[in-house]
């Protein structure tokens, strides 16, 4: 039996592969529920540098969680939006919010309206 072959076909390792990265989780959050362009979903994640923003958000792409929209016209204007395949991660999300929020030691379970209470 071999583990590494295991490890490689178990869902989680999968699911970790896809969303894992520091701030995949966090765009995915922000984008549940609003269609962004560039620039509001670096504003949402303050931190967040331009390179990893792009980097992330193409990786995201590639997996076919986010969909990038571009409008011809001057100046460009790109929005991100989720896939009905990112959609389905929301309970996921609001889950794993509600978990940090427990494991921070509040009371409270209500999904936050943006990352700002999620960020680290």
């Amino acid at each position: 039996m071999n583990l590494e072959n295991n490890m490689q076909d178990c869902p989680i390792t999968t699911a970790i592969t896809i969303i894992g990265g520091k701030w995949k989780i966090p765009i995915l959050y922000n984008l549940r529920e609003n269609t962004l362009r560039f620039s509001e979903l670096k504003r949402a994640l303050s931190t967040v540098t331009q390179k990893m923003l792009t980097q992330q958000l193409r990786e995201l792409e590639k997996d076919g969680l986010v969909v990038r929209k571009v409008y011809a016209q001057v100046p460009p204007k790109v929005e991100y939006s989720i896939t009905p395949m990112a959609k389905n991660l929301e309970p996921i999300l609001d889950a794993l919010c509600c978990w940090a929020k427990e494991y921070q030691g509040s009371d409270c379970c209500k999904p936050a309206p943006d990352m700002t209470a999620c960020e680290g």
